[in-house]
């Protein structure tokens, strides 16, 4: 499988602090930061490979106040899974599951150089740098998949954050389940060993 690309010539995608707003946890932390900090890079349409799409994103070692970097957060419109690859860095990989307001199910992956974490369809995924150093992820997707930041936005981010202080619940979302961890994988699903070629 194809890991790396020259990244230097590509325009990304940048997500800044002010993008982030409804998702902070530290408020406070917020209110006197600089609202231009950039958070990660996205390096979207790299390849395509029959109807998945290649992206890589770059996420900075830095803290949000007491909570580490992270993506916004997503979940996708149909039934679409995503798979992620960390190819420097170590991420933790938070997924969860809402139905009718309420969440069923949320577990975390903690994942190192050259693990995989398989998404499932219709779970909401965010991606946190759990790491003093720089973080480097690709991912393959539907290239039709679109994501859908809404209902992560009104609850005010994640079910769960990741703090200096460990998990936090977010008081936004009411009953939350425990959450409990899994384990990456080493190797692609094999309906999908096509994505190694």
């Amino acid at each position: 499988m194809e890991k790396d690309f020259n990244l230097e010539n590509i325009k990304p995608d940048i997500r800044y602090l002010k993008d982030m707003d409804a998702v902070i946890y530290d408020k406070d932390w917020q209110q006197t930061a600089d609202p231009e900090t950039e958070l990660y890079y996205m390096y979207r349409g790299l390849k395509e490979r029959q109807g998945y799409r290649y992206d890589i994103t770059i996420m900075f070692p830095k803290m949000l106040g007491k909570e580490f970097n992270k993506t916004k957060g997503h979940t996708h419109n149909k039934d679409y899974g995503e798979i992620y690859i960390v190819l420097e860095g170590e991420a933790i990989y938070l997924m969860q599951k809402e139905s009718n307001g309420v969440i069923e199910d949320a577990y975390a992956i903690k994942a190192q150089k050259g693990d995989i974490c398989v998404i499932p369809p219709y779970y909401a995924h965010f991606s946190i740098n759990s790491a003093q150093i720089e973080l480097k992820m690709a991912n393959w997707v539907d290239k039709d998949c679109k994501s859908d930041y809404k209902g992560i936005q009104q609850k005010q981010g994640a079910c769960y954050f990741y703090t200096i202080n460990g998990w936090i619940k977010n008081p936004n979302y009411g009953n939350i389940p425990p959450l409990r961890f899994e384990q990456p994988q080493q190797s692609l699903p094999k309906e999908l060993s096509f994505l190694e070629k």
